[in-house]
Order: structure tokens, then C-alpha cells, then sequence
């Protein structure tokens, strides 16, 4: 085959060259965009996240985007298997509003699964995000297959040990770091990529407001404890 011909071929790219996305949704981080096949989350594929760490900060990075989706269509954000329910005051401030957010609660590995994979197929949910630490490389292939079926945004967030397993994601990034988030790019339609990806791992305004602290700004004076009981507080913290 002539190279101009391969180059005609979908799914054929020159090894040195990033590949082609067929749609791509920007990250809102330029620097992981450039590294990006498409410039871009791809849509209608399996993006999958290793944390290094529990509480690794995925949702910086993956708030622009769903913010920009949420935005421009309506519709739903899935969660499926979040260890922790999203903060939603801190998610509107960054432009997704919590009232967008399904959050799906499942702890057994199969339930989590289905629950994915039905996701995909809501012709309402935008993307969906899922926690799927005991998954196995063909149930990922049946959500990556799912995702491109129906043209959803589709991450899946592991721990560490995935990192040695085979993976049909197209695309996988290691996340590590703590006071910067450092992206490793595992796997991409491209050549390797040795060096990370600097990100900061906390939004900018609360960056400049720790930052203020550290720098010596006088502390708020600390209100005095009230000695009226909240009855609104006793209800919610005897709820079984």
C-alpha cells in the first residue's frame, strides 16, 4: 500500500504522527490537548484514568469538558461507583451544576457493570463517569463498544495494579501528584510519550486563596459557638 493511500485508510495513521479523532471535545487544558489524538477527549471511545492514589484529583481534570458538555446540550452526567458524593457548590462554581450529576450508587462489581453499560445506551446521558476497580478487559470492551455505538463521552477510573493489565482504551493516562497533578499518557493513538503533563491540581481561585494564607494574610476572626441547638441538624444526623 503507498503511504498516501494508507493515509486515506480510517483508523491508519503514520506511526510519528498523532492520530485522527473523528470528534474530540477539548479538555480545557491545553497542554494535555496538544498531546491529545484529536486535540481532545475522544468521543464514542473508552478514556481510561489510573490513580496512582486513592483520591487522586479527577475532577479537575475532567470538569472543564463536562462542564463544556453540560453546557451546550442538555442532559445528565452518570456517575457510577463514585466513592464519595460530589461536592456540588465546588462543581457549580466551576461550571457544572449539580442538578446535571446522576449519580448511580452500586458497590457490587456486576451491579456497577450494568449500570454502566445502561448508562451508555440513555439517549438523555451526555458522558458518563465509572468507578470500575474489579473490571475485566472484555467488560471494558463491551462499554468501549457501547460508547462508540451511541456517542457518549466515557471514562473509567482504576487503580494502580490496572496499569500492568491489557486494556482496549484507546486512550489511558496515569494520574499522580498531589500539590500538581502529573499525567502520565500510558497509551495513545501516537508515538510514546515519555515526559508528564503538569496540571495544577486544584482550580485556580482556590490556589490564589491558599496561596494569600501562606503568604501571611490576617485570619477572619472566629465566630463565637452558638448555644441555640439546630433542630434542623438533629433530624438529619438521627436519619438511619
Amino acid at each position: 500500500m503507498q503511504p498516501a493511500a494508507a493515509l486515506a485508510v480510517p483508523d491508519v495513521w503514520r506511526v510519528q504522527d498523532l492520530a485522527p479523532e473523528a470528534c474530540a471535545l477539548p479538555s480545557g487544558h491545553g497542554a494535555l490537548d496538544r498531546q491529545l489524538p484529536g486535540g481532545g477527549w475522544p468521543v464514542g471511545s473508552l478514556v481510561e484514568l489510573i490513580e496512582a492514589r486513592p483520591q487522586a484529583p479527577v475532577w479537575q481534570l475532567v470538569l472543564p469538558a463536562l462542564a463544556r458538555l453540560t453546557r451546550d446540550q442538555p442532559g445528565p452526567i452518570a456517575l457510577v461507583g463514585a466513592p464519595h458524593p460530589p461536592f456540588g457548590p465546588a462543581l457549580a462554581a466551576q461550571g457544572l451544576p449539580a442538578d446535571r450529576l446522576l449519580w448511580i450508587r452500586t458497590d457490587a462489581a456486576a451491579a456497577r457493570l450494568w449500570a454502566a453499560e445502561q448508562a451508555l445506551r440513555c439517549a438523555d446521558v451526555l458522558g458518563l463517569l465509572a468507578w470500575l476497580p474489579q473490571v475485566r478487559a472484555q467488560d471494558l470492551r463491551r462499554l468501549h463498544l457501547a460508547a462508540r455505538r451511541h456517542r457518549k463521552l466515557l471514562f473509567v477510573l482504576r487503580g494502580l495494579d490496572a496499569q500492568r493489565q491489557a486494556s482496549p482504551a484507546p486512550l489511558r493516562l496515569l494520574l499522580e501528584g498531589v500539590d500538581e497533578l502529573q499525567l502520565r499518557i500510558v497509551k495513545r493513538k501516537g508515538p510514546p510519550l515519555d515526559e508528564p503533563i503538569g496540571l495544577p491540581a486544584m482550580p485556580a481561585r482556590l490556589q490564589a486563596l491558599l496561596a494569600s494564607r501562606r503568604r501571611g494574610a490576617p485570619d477572619a476572626p472566629t465566630p463565637q459557638p452558638e448555644h441555640r441547638r439546630s433542630h434542623v441538624l438533629d433530624r438529619l444526623v438521627t436519619v438511619p
